[in-house]
């Protein structure tokens, strides 16, 4: 029998373990597959042998997996498989055939998908029996094609939707509260190029009854454009809730960067909806009153609170889907979420279908090299005319995918019961390794 290894990599999400508990769990039903460990924070964990023996875990605390929270249970990592750096990919195969790792299973995005895709690509070149499946995941659901006929969406996105649809619900009571004193409120979504979660916002109110703006990263808007159409809205309203994806240009953050070169917003020396704040207000406001700004920051892909159950049972079943996949030996793809009867309306100039169309998640795969990397933004057409708002395109898309009940929770001692892994250790059986990019 051939042994497993699932290991995590990028941001977490609210449901990233309900993908990891499904490829545990699958796992545990082939014959074929053997013991199962997990990269002790991601690839990264991997280059090191820090491997994870999730076989002598509690059952009982696997299966809370589903309802726990971030990536801390195996942990997860930002390290940046170069091409250059052919040690460290040669470091994973060894890792691989010292412990007779023949399924490797990547929870992952875009730049997971790509690793996963050198992983396979090496152990075949060098006559390893590996089987290589990436399981998808990314809150900014931009994983994917432009069609969403080869991916309609990725675990974890339906969870940050409904997080903006409640939280937006909330900030309009807020903002028709104090509206007198802070008429503007402020407030910055992830999504460093698509602009996905901040148009979940729309979700809030899909009738359109309140004054909210979308400021996506796909639109030509601008600081001075935005103060103009918040200063019509504040003579129309006399109030208005600004939803600004951190992708919006405002000129320079003091930016950070991860190691794959993406910005880390959150460790910028300013944020965008605090520079929207600061220029809305040196602007001048048409009405008495400040504009006043939040950023909820690592919170929106990790609270287990708003966390959609239809998103947490897909993120499960699909991590379920992987192992199936490798069992029946599909290796280089990554498993997929497609819907019954598609996205037609994802093209330009097809009918939006009406508001209680049926929703159907199906599952099934694409080769990695077709998504690794690939980052797909929201089609031009589900933004408005203005664009200032998302269409009912986008609203019908999004909407099944925020669930329309609360997931289960278990308290114990009135706080939330996450899972408790013991993290046994896996023997090592090679030389110390440094990973390139630590040297």
């Amino acid at each position: 029998m051939k042994n497993a290894l699932v290991a995590q990599s990028g941001g977490p999400s609210p449901v990233i373990n309900a993908s990891l508990q499904g490829v545990i769990d699958t796992c545990r039903d082939h014959d074929a597959i053997g013991r199962v460990f997990a990269g002790h924070h991601g690839v990264e964990g991997v280059l090191e042998e820090e491997l994870l023996d999730l076989d002598r875990e509690d059952p009982a605390e696997i299966a809370r997996l589903r309802d726990t929270p971030s990536a801390g249970a195996i942990g997860t990592c930002r390290y940046k498989l170069d091409d250059s750096n052919s040690a460290d990919f040669e470091r994973i195969v060894d890792v691989f055939a010292a412990h007779g790792i023949g399924f490797f299973f990547y929870i992952g995005g875009n730049d997971s998908m790509d690793t996963a895709n050198k992983v396979a690509r090496l152990a075949h070149s060098r006559g390893h029996d590996l089987t290589v499946v990436g399981v998808p995941k990314t809150i900014d659901n931009d994983v994917g094609d432009d069609t969403f006929r080869l991916v309609d969406h990725t675990p974890g996105y339906g969870s940050a939707a409904r997080y903006w649809a409640y939280i937006t619900q909330i900030l309009v009571e807020e903002n028709r509260a104090m509206s007198p004193s802070e008429p503007v409120a402020v407030v910055q979504a992830m999504g460093r190029s698509a602009g996905f979660i901040p148009a979940a916002a729309r979700l809030a109110d899909p009738d359109r009854w309140e004054p909210i703006h979308l400021y996506l990263a796909e639109s030509d808007h601008t600081l001075e454009s935005m103060t103009d159409h918040v200063s019509d809205e504040l003579r129309r309203s006399g109030r208005c809730i600004v939803v600004v994806g951190e992708g919006f240009p405002v000129g320079t953050l003091g930016e950070r960067h991860d190691a794959f070169g993406h910005v880390e917003y959150a460790a910028s020396e300013d944020t965008v909806a605090q520079i929207v704040v600061n220029h809305l207000n040196r602007a001048g406001l048409p009405v008495p009153g400040n504009a006043t700004g939040q950023v909820p920051g690592a919170l929106q892909r990790s609270t287990s609170i708003f966390a959609s159950s239809q998103d947490r049972d897909e993120a499960y079943q699909v991590g379920r889907h992987a192992v199936e996949l490798g069992a029946r030996g599909e290796s280089g793809v990554m498993a997929t979420i497609t819907r019954d009867g598609g996205v037609p309306w994802a093209a330009p100039g097809v009918a939006v279908p009406p508001a209680n169309i049926a929703y159907a998640p199906i599952y099934g795969s694409v080769p990695l090299e077709l998504v690794a990397n690939f980052h797909r933004q929201l089609p031009s057409h589900w933004l408005s005319t203005d664009q200032l708002d998302v269409t009912d395109g986008f609203v019908r898309y999004a909407e099944p995918l925020i669930g329309d009940e609360w997931p289960p929770r278990e308290i114990e001692g009135r706080l939330q019961r996450f899972a408790r892994l013991k993290l046994v250790a896996v023997e090592k059986k090679l030389p110390p390794y440094v990973p390139q990019n630590k040297r």
